[in-house]
């Protein structure tokens, strides 16, 4: 990392000791873009996010600008920010709720003037007792300089901003299932159409709903205009990113870093290669919801949002989970398959008994009780799920979870079928004893 690169993350590595305080937040720059944003109007505000090509950072990378341009003309509207980070290998937006949640706090001023929105939400993971307490300071700290509240920075301007604890259902990282249990209602996602949250949203109203670093970068594209946003960036993924890299590196870590760079120069120049001079074997680009790389097809593939999903596989919310050749594929398939068998909601039916199912076989396979039918009957459970077993897939189910439980089969039959047949035909795992 070059300061060059450093947008949000430059002020908890250059002031660690108190990044996270309205003092520093303020004598580094801060709040000047939410005084700024009350004086533009919603159109300019839309416009020059729209021309900054910023991404949003939850997974879905759909284009923000564009998103809030979809607002229903309904009022009021409301804007929730996404902190449920629950997604397996994702841990960037912790780091940014504990030292820097002043800079999320702008980004929503900034965010609800361009919406006009006068009350906004932050759903936090129910497992973050400390990110939350944080975030909640800082709100504070705006509410007693009247930076919220009525009047915000002496205009005429009124800005309410409620910090709610979830209580640790991934389920509700869907944006329309956080909506439901923000309700108090059960965490389970809605249809869309007619439930597009920009329309039927929270409490039936138009709602944005966006991610932590995706309105953590709002006060910099202000600051720096939209094409000095874009010029740091890949020039169709624009801005910087942060990388949850985690697993068999030498440096795991959340890195701020341009779309574009390789895989191998992620892993091996940035993360600092495998551990214990280790080989490669495969690494999950997105979360343990996406399809798997493997070296052979994908180590200098660029990482930017079109390369990976014509790969057949997702950047999602930058979690990068590396496996070495010490790794049981199975193994790690069957734990991603539990945890999406634990986690579903339980609403439509291929996703609550077919990710039971896939979880029983893969522990069968695993444990060396599996029969060669089990590769077959993996992904024919997979297809009543995710039709085809495509990626993005074709669903059978209201929300991606259910899908996603699948990616972790299409990879191990694709790359490693002849370590799944291992498995089969003699009797258990053949690499039990180098597991780590």
């Amino acid at each position: 990392m070059t300061d060059q690169l450093r947008v949000i993350t430059r002020r908890m590595v250059e002031h660690p000791a108190d990044s996270h305080t309205l003092a520093r937040y303020e004598a580094t720059g801060g709040y000047r873009q939410a005084r700024r944003a009350l004086d533009m109007g919603r159109d300019e505000l839309v416009e020059l996010v729209k021309e900054s090509g910023l991404l949003g950072r939850g997974g879905a990378a759909f284009p923000a600008g564009l998103k809030w341009s979809f607002l229903a003309p309904a009022r009021p509207a409301y804007l929730v920010v996404n902190a449920d980070e629950s997604e397996p290998g994702t841990f960037k937006d912790r780091q940014l709720l504990e030292r820097d949640p002043h800079q999320l706090v702008e980004g929503m001023i900034i965010a609800a003037v361009a919406n006009e929105v006068h009350h906004a939400f932050v759903y936090v993971r129910g497992e973050y007792p400390k990110p939350a307490r944080r975030l909640q300071r800082a709100v504070d700290e705006a509410y007693t300089a009247g930076y919220l509240g009525e009047g915000i920075f002496g205009s005429d301007y009124d800005l309410e901003v409620t910090v709610h604890l979830g209580a640790g259902a991934y389920i509700c990282g869907e944006e329309t299932a956080l909506i439901n249990s923000l309700e108090g209602r059960r965490g389970e996602p809605r249809l869309k159409p007619p439930y597009f949250p920009a329309a039927k949203g929270l409490y039936m109203m138009p709602t944005i709903v966006n991610n932590v670093e995706t309105v953590s970068n709002l006060p910099h594209i202000l600051e720096m205009g939209p094409e000095a946003y874009k010029a740091l960036g890949h020039e169709a993924d624009t801005g910087s990113f942060l990388f949850s890299v985690s697993g068999h590196v030498n440096r795991p870590g959340n890195y701020e870093l341009p779309h574009g760079l390789t895989w191998r120069e992620l892993i091996y120049d940035v993360a600092g290669g495998i551990r214990d001079g280790n080989e490669l074997k495969t690494w999950i680009p997105g979360g343990a919801s996406a399809p798997w790389f493997v070296p052979s097809d994908h180590l200098d593939l660029p990482i930017t949002k079109d390369a990976t999903a014509k790969a057949g596989s997702m950047l999602g919310s930058g979690a990068v989970v590396v496996m070495d050749d010490t790794t049981c594929v199975v193994r790690a398939a069957e734990r991603i398959v539990r945890f999406f068998a634990h986690e579903s909601c339980g609403q439509c039916t291929p996703c609550r008994e077919g990710t039971t199912w896939l979880e029983m076989i893969l522990r069968r396979i695993e444990s060396g009780a599996g029969r060669e039918v089990d590769v077959d009957l993996l992904l024919e459970v997979g297809g009543n799920i995710s039709v085809g077993l495509a990626w993005p897939p074709r669903m059978t189910t209201i929300c991606p979870l259910g899908p996603s439980a699948v990616s972790p089969i299409i990879s191990i039959t694709k790359y490693f079928k002849d370590e799944v047949l291992a498995h089969i035909h003699g009797n258990g795992c053949p690499l039990r004893g180098a597991q780590r």
